[in-house]
Protein backbone atom coordinates (compact mmCIF):
# COMPACT_ATOMS: atom_id res chain seq x y z
CA UNK A 1 0.00 0.00 0.00
CA UNK A 2 1.54 3.66 -1.17
CA UNK A 3 1.87 6.37 1.20
CA UNK A 4 -0.11 9.09 0.28
CA UNK A 5 0.10 11.40 3.48
CA UNK A 6 1.91 13.99 1.39
CA UNK A 7 -1.37 14.31 -0.85
CA UNK A 8 -4.08 13.36 1.77
CA UNK A 9 -2.43 16.97 3.65
CA UNK A 10 -2.72 19.14 0.28
CA UNK A 11 -6.35 17.34 -0.15
CA UNK A 12 -6.98 18.29 3.69
CA UNK A 13 -5.22 22.22 3.03
CA UNK A 14 -7.44 22.72 -0.38
CA UNK A 15 -10.24 21.09 1.44
CA UNK A 16 -9.97 23.90 3.95
CA UNK A 17 -9.32 26.68 1.65
CA UNK A 18 -12.48 25.41 -0.44
CA UNK A 19 -14.54 25.40 2.66
CA UNK A 20 -13.30 28.84 3.73
CA UNK A 21 -14.35 30.88 0.36
CA UNK A 22 -17.94 28.98 0.34
CA UNK A 23 -18.35 30.77 3.96
CA UNK A 24 -17.00 34.27 2.65
CA UNK A 25 -19.84 33.82 -0.40
CA UNK A 26 -22.49 33.24 2.18
CA UNK A 27 -22.65 29.59 1.44
CA UNK A 28 -22.64 26.27 3.49
CA UNK A 29 -20.44 23.19 2.47
CA UNK A 30 -23.30 21.83 0.47
CA UNK A 31 -23.65 24.86 -1.59
CA UNK A 32 -26.96 26.62 -0.34
CA UNK A 33 -26.44 30.57 0.31
CA UNK A 34 -27.95 31.33 4.02
CA UNK A 35 -31.08 32.75 3.83
CA UNK A 36 -29.75 35.88 5.26
CA UNK A 37 -27.44 37.31 2.94
CA UNK A 38 -27.69 40.63 1.75
CA UNK A 39 -25.95 41.82 -1.32
CA UNK A 40 -26.19 45.38 -0.15
CA UNK A 41 -28.25 48.39 -0.17
CA UNK A 42 -26.25 49.83 -2.90
CA UNK A 43 -28.23 47.73 -5.65
CA UNK A 44 -31.12 50.36 -6.73
CA UNK A 45 -32.73 47.90 -8.77
CA UNK A 46 -34.13 43.85 -8.52
CA UNK A 47 -31.90 43.57 -11.79
CA UNK A 48 -29.02 44.38 -10.65
CA UNK A 49 -29.45 42.29 -7.17
CA UNK A 50 -30.82 38.88 -9.68
CA UNK A 51 -27.41 39.65 -11.55
CA UNK A 52 -25.10 39.89 -8.71
CA UNK A 53 -27.00 37.04 -6.95
CA UNK A 54 -26.55 34.68 -9.80
CA UNK A 55 -22.74 35.33 -10.77
CA UNK A 56 -22.51 34.32 -6.42
CA UNK A 57 -24.32 31.20 -7.39
CA UNK A 58 -22.06 30.31 -10.55
CA UNK A 59 -19.18 30.63 -8.07
CA UNK A 60 -20.46 28.77 -5.31
CA UNK A 61 -21.52 26.02 -7.73
CA UNK A 62 -17.67 25.82 -9.21
CA UNK A 63 -16.30 25.98 -5.67
CA UNK A 64 -19.03 23.04 -4.45
CA UNK A 65 -18.23 20.56 -7.58
CA UNK A 66 -14.20 21.43 -6.77
CA UNK A 67 -15.31 20.20 -2.99
CA UNK A 68 -16.83 17.16 -3.95
CA UNK A 69 -13.63 16.12 -6.33
CA UNK A 70 -11.73 17.07 -3.34
CA UNK A 71 -13.86 14.49 -0.63
CA UNK A 72 -14.00 12.37 -3.52
CA UNK A 73 -10.10 11.93 -3.16
CA UNK A 74 -9.73 11.55 -0.02
CA UNK A 75 -12.18 8.88 0.23
CA UNK A 76 -10.08 6.91 -2.23
CA UNK A 77 -7.11 7.57 0.24
CA UNK A 78 -9.28 5.63 2.79
CA UNK A 79 -10.21 2.95 0.58
CA UNK A 80 -6.92 2.48 -1.07
CA UNK A 81 -8.32 3.45 -4.77
CA UNK A 82 -6.68 6.63 -4.67
CA UNK A 83 -4.41 6.55 -7.58
CA UNK A 84 -6.09 4.11 -9.55
CA UNK A 85 -7.68 5.27 -12.82
CA UNK A 86 -11.21 5.22 -12.53
CA UNK A 87 -12.20 4.14 -16.25
CA UNK A 88 -9.32 1.66 -17.12
CA UNK A 89 -7.91 0.52 -13.55
CA UNK A 90 -4.78 1.31 -14.11
CA UNK A 91 -2.16 2.98 -12.11
CA UNK A 92 -2.13 7.02 -12.52
CA UNK A 93 1.21 8.56 -12.51
CA UNK A 94 2.75 9.72 -9.88
CA UNK A 95 3.75 12.80 -12.00
CA UNK A 96 -0.28 13.41 -12.73
CA UNK A 97 -1.12 12.36 -8.72
CA UNK A 98 1.45 15.28 -8.02
CA UNK A 99 0.54 18.05 -9.98
CA UNK A 100 -3.45 17.32 -9.73
CA UNK A 101 -4.01 15.33 -6.43
CA UNK A 102 -8.07 15.05 -7.13
CA UNK A 103 -7.10 13.10 -10.37
CA UNK A 104 -9.75 10.13 -11.01
CA UNK A 105 -8.34 9.25 -14.59
CA UNK A 106 -4.85 8.54 -15.92
CA UNK A 107 -3.35 10.56 -18.98
CA UNK A 108 -4.72 8.20 -21.98
CA UNK A 109 -8.55 8.12 -20.51
CA UNK A 110 -8.97 11.88 -19.58
CA UNK A 111 -7.68 12.18 -22.78
CA UNK A 112 -9.83 10.04 -24.96
CA UNK A 113 -12.80 11.56 -23.20
CA UNK A 114 -11.58 15.41 -24.17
Amino acid sequence: MADYSAAREILLEEREKLVHQLKELGATESGALRSDLDFGEGFSDAGAVTAERTEVLGIVESLKSHLGEVDASLARIDDNTYGTCARCANRISPERMEVRPRSRLCVKCKTAMA
